[in-house]
């Protein structure tokens, strides 16, 4: 893991300082609300609907033990007892009291944790695969790469106010675990035939009012032109996005209206003047970039897939669990281990303080000290001995965080909704909570089958409805809250927009609504092997139209 060095503590402290002012300025009322906005802004706090709102950074989304402590510590004594992990591998605070959070913000600084950058139009927090620098199918660990991009975004003097936020996302495996084809810059970190490590570049992908799936930009820029190409896209963008209409000012739809052709041509103009310059980054610098990122020491240890496979016989429970939330680790002796926070009936990607202290223990006793947040809004131990899966599972289990459902329908991507956002236009975590009652039952979450369900409660889309298998839009019409169901869209490498199916559902109709699409897909794949994302498009949404809404006819 990367650590702070005497440049990063200054930075952070100054920043604690500056804010600390501009929030007792506002608190004896010599600023006005308004007047506050942009700044506390810059800061990652926002006025929800019943309180302010800490969203702390957790950049490419990890942490260590520590950091998990102190996370646990700050919900205790200055929260109501839990945080809430989100799609952009961060973490909310939704309760704090504006006169601590000068506070919080020292307590983070201490683990070196900040909230710079988590709000704004600027280039937000980098995230990256959730099982980098411990997956059987990477190429490279892209952490190192995002931590260049990190500090060199930070504060950026020229990308500090850009006509709306911008989002990068960094992947080295053959599987896109980050969803880089949703954001406005997508990299895929690859070999060449030659063995140089370089990168794919997409621009343009993005959710919320107009979602669009970005486009390939460049198919191989040298690891040492990283910034300098990262640098002649924004600067491109910042140049010439729209900002007479926020919800036209994204990098997206400047290439709607520009071109990709056009914009690619602009960018490599820039990119000339800038492939010499000082944002070439020497070996040297990668180097030392990359010893921060040094993967642990392990112990070779055969015996221990005989004792699994014979402890998973013994404890059905347990081998169900092994079978939906461990996966392959680069080293055969060891595993991947995610910890769901969807347990039945609960709020997805919530954590209580005692939650968070029992997996920053795990962390540190079995998995080098290293934790992952996963947009999927679960935590990821990356460095699991198989010797030690049993004693987790124990552990998890007595903690209510050994539910075994990682990719299976209860897996819930959600939004805090109407319950919390000032943005929404319904509850998100009611309807979350119905589905994973409703479908608790592992045998028929395993007659399913792998399925991502998604729910957003408005149209900024942070539960990303869009990119679910099923999708689920919470809107608003005469006063009553709807929900609109979108199939067909998925993450990865296969990256897909959902199809609307028609009109929204109440409340009371929603989870009905999700079980016939469930059940029309059942009653219409090829065998039990065949996902839903296969059969859905293998027969196209009209018969789960006509399930639904008993017309063959489509719907605008």
């Amino acid at each position: 893991m990367y650590r702070y060095d005497e440049f990063d503590k200054a930075f952070v402290t100054a920043r604690i300082a500056e804010f600390s002012d501009q929030i007792n300025r506002r608190l004896v009322g010599e600023i006005t609300e308004e007047e506050f906005m942009p700044l506390r802004l810059r800061n990652g706090v926002y006025l929800q609907l019943h309180a302010y709102m800490l969203r702390v950074a957790i950049p490419y989304g990890t942490l260590s033990s520590q950091q998990l402590r102190k996370l646990a510590y700050i919900a205790r004594c200055y929260d109501r007892g839990y945080g809430h992990f989100t799609t952009r591998q961060n973490i909310q605070f939704n309760w704090p009291r504006l006169v601590d959070i000068p506070e919080i913000l020292k307590e983070l600084a201490e683990v070196e944790m900040h909230a710079i950058q988590t709000s704004g139009n600027c280039i937000r927090n980098i995230t990256s695969d959730h099982f980098a620098g411990a997956a059987a199918d990477e190429f490279a660990d892209p952490r190192p790469y995002a931590e260049i991009l990190r500090q060199w975004s930070s504060l950026h003097p020229e990308f500090s106010y850009l006509p709306r936020k911008f989002k990068i996302a960094v992947v080295g495996a053959q599987t896109d675990r980050a969803a880089i084809q949703l954001h406005d810059i997508g990299l895929w970190l690859k070999r060449n035939s030659s063995g140089k490590l370089g990168f794919t570049f997409y621009i343009g992908g993005g959710q919320g009012r107009t979602p669009m799936v970005a486009k390939l930009l460049h198919d191989f820029v040298l690891e040492e032109d990283l910034l300098s190409y990262t640098t002649a896209i924004i600067r491109i963008y910042n140049l010439y996005g729209r900002r007479d209409n926020k919800y036209k000012a994204r990098i997206k739809i400047l290439i709607h209206e520009t071109g990709l052709q056009k914009l690619r041509e602009e960018i490599e103009k820039e990119f000339a003047v800038l492939k010499a310059s000082e944002l070439k980054l020497h070996q040297s610098d990668i180097d030392a970039i990359n010893t921060y990122f040094r993967a642990p020491d392990l112990t070779d240890c055969s015996e221990w897939h005989y004792n699994l496979k014979q402890l998973r016989l013994n404890d059905s429970a347990f081998g169900d669990w092994v079978n939906q939330n461990v996966t392959a680790h680069k080293h055969p002796d060891y595993a991947i281990v995610t910890i769901s926070l969807k347990s039945t009936g609960g709020v997805p990607g919530d954590a209580t303080s005692d939650q968070m202290d029992t997996i920053a223990n795990l962390a540190e006793q079995y998995s080098k000290n290293e934790l992952r947040v996963s947009y999927h809004q679960n935590l990821v131990l990356p460095h699991v001995a198989l010797g030690d899966l049993k004693t987790i599972y124990d552990t998890l289990l007595a903690t209510g965080l050994a539910s075994a459902n990682i990719g299976l329908i209860s897996d819930v991507i959600a939004c805090p909704g109407l319950d919390y956002c000032t943005l929404a236009n319904a509850r998100s975590i009611s309807v979350a909570q119905q589905i994973s009652t409703r479908f608790s039952s592992y045998e028929r979450q395993m007659e399913i089958g792998a399925i991502k369900l998604n729910i957003s409660g408005c149209i900024n889309a942070c539960g990303h409805h869009h990119i679910g298998n099923i999708g689920i839009l919470g809107v608003e019409k005469k006063g009553t809250e709807l929900y609109q169901l979108t199939l067909g869209g998925s993450a990865g490498n296969n990256c897909a927009i959902g199809e609307v199916t028609g009109r929204g559902f109440t409340a009371d109709e929603i989870v009905d609504a999700v079980e016939v699409v469930i059940n029309t897909y059942l009653s219409l794949r090829q065998s039990s092997e065949e996902s839903f994302i296969n059969t859905y498009r293998r027969i196209g949404i009209e018969l789960f139209r006509q399930a639904l809404y008993g017309t063959t006819r489509k719907i605008s």
